[in-house]
């Protein structure tokens, strides 16, 4: 459904993303993670049609982002990090204008903008204005938008930003409930969003994708990271060399941890792949003297598999992207066809609205008033 391949993206002389290679299958959530500046928001412009690739191709529906961009835009929803909204319409009203803009017919649009309504849980809403929802209403709206015009892709990014945990709880399970029916990715750094929401996890670090995989799996791969942890009390000086000495333990840390009692002293063992001598660490520990106050197992979670992949990151600041833009543009022109301007635009929605339309209806004139108002700058009086 959606495919990528060898994507690059250069602003001018410095790379965001190099030789992005995935796919998400359909139905199928793809969790893109990975560090702020990483190039998750760029190869999200380029899906969408906002940027043009420097160089590789991305493909949704069978359809070339580049060579296609109008007929892809028709097949996506796309929910930026920000959300494309106007503050003075209705729920209801809003999805309606967005379903007109996305070409729905005038039959459908109604049972599309009920559905929406439905399933992001919206129906007590329909008739409020969008300025007066709390954010978590606002993101949901933003998700509605998405989905009125029924698209078989979808693309979130970071769809769950500065909500709080219950937010985040019933926009995470909004977007689990749109799986199977629509193949999505969703953008994001947070890691908890990532293992339960996604089937599978693309991570990407400076500019390139360094693991593709299920969260289960890309957590057994990095299995160094089993092992146990202990707090004991007395003297550490020979039980060290004795773990050290067993089988299957890999190494041996003392961990400092001002909150432990006087004497006492936290310590992690790492295991060997498939070695568990528990029993034997904990033999060890009584043998020599020591008091043991706790034992438990440390498995290898998803923060684990990305701080192993991420570390040493050196990523693009938002400064050097947005000063380069100018340049990337220019030299990306001659890649972009006259008859497609657009290939250039925000991909969001309201920056894909013919110009006659991108002030509603309701509030066209009133619009229209005020910008005479600032043009004239009170001048009359």
């Amino acid at each position: 459904m959606i495919e990528t391949e060898h994507l690059s993206k250069t602003y001018g002389t410095t790379s965001a993303i190099t030789d992005v290679t995935f796919s998400v299958e359909k139905g199928e959530i793809l969790g893109f993670l990975g560090p702020n500046g990483a190039g998750k928001t760029t190869t999200m412009r380029i899906l969408t049609g906002y940027l043009p690739a420097t160089s590789g191709t991305a493909r949704i529906a069978g359809f070339e982002v580049h060579e296609n961009s109008m007929a892809v835009r028709q097949r996506i929803g796309y929910l930026p990090e920000t959300p494309p909204l106007y503050p003075e319409m209705t729920v209801e009203g809003f999805l309606h204008f967005v379903a007109r803009i996305k070409g729905v017919s005038a039959g459908d649009r109604s049972a599309r903008v009920k559905m929406a309504l439905r399933r992001c849980n919206l129906q007590e809403k329909h008739d409020v204005l969008i300025r007066k929802l709390s954010k978590g209403f606002r993101q949901r709206v933003g998700i509605a938008q998405a989905i009125v015009h029924d698209p078989p892709a979808i693309i979130l990014d970071e769809p769950t930003v500065g909500l709080d945990p219950r937010q985040i709880i019933e926009v995470r399970n909004l977007i689990k409930s749109l799986a199977g029916e629509h193949t999505i990715i969703l953008s994001t750094h947070i890691l908890p969003e990532v293992s339960m929401t996604c089937s599978r996890v693309a991570i990407i670090n400076r500019g390139q994708v360094v693991a593709i995989n299920t969260p289960e799996q890309l957590m057994a791969q990095l299995a160094s990271g089993t092992g146990y942890e202990l707090e004991v009390e007395g003297d550490l000086t020979s039980v060290h060399l004795q773990l050290e000495d067993l089988i299957g333990v890999k190494s041996v840390e003392v961990a400092s941890d001002e909150w432990l009692a006087k004497n006492r002293h936290r310590i992690r063992v790492a295991l060997e792949s498939g070695c568990d001598p528990g029993r034997e660490i904990a033999a060890a520990i009584v043998q020599s003297g020591l008091g043991l106050y706790e034992m438990k197992r440390i498995r290898v979670s998803l923060e684990d598999v990305f701080l192993e992949l991420t570390t040493e990151e050196k990523t693009i600041d938002s400064a050097t992207a947005e000063s380069a833009i100018a340049e990337s543009v220019a030299l990306d022109s001659d890649r972009v066809e006259d008859s497609e301007p657009s290939d250039l635009e925000e991909a969001e929605m309201a920056e894909s609205i013919d110009e006659s339309e991108s002030v509603p209806p309701e509030t066209e004139d009133e619009s229209s008033e005020a910008k005479l108002t600032d043009r004239t700058g009170g001048e009359s009086a």
